[in-house]
């Protein structure tokens, strides 16, 4: 079994209106030297495979068919090992 970490991120080209209304209220608080603010999702799941290649192929279709938006979104994953 592999515990799976994903980031899923708008594309840099992409405007990301949560991070520019967050950086807004960082200056509000007086917090004025954050920049390029960009919010993205971490969604975390098991994968019930023994093998890692067919486990990395599995969350990859997961993620491009489910997970993100393939025109607004990049996705990146991680896969720990559960013993």
């Amino acid at each position: 079994m592999f515990k799976a970490k994903v980031l899923i991120k708008r594309r840099p080209s992409i405007l990301d209106p949560q991070g520019v209304a967050v950086e807004k209220g960082a200056k509000h608080l007086g917090i004025s030297n954050i920049t390029s603010t960009r919010i993205g999702k971490l969604i975390e799941f098991d994968v019930n495979l023994s093998d890692r290649n067919a486990a990395e192929k599995e969350v990859n279709e997961y993620c491009s068919k489910l997970l993100s938006n393939p025109i607004m979104e990049d996705f990146e994953f991680t896969l720990d090992e559960v013993k």
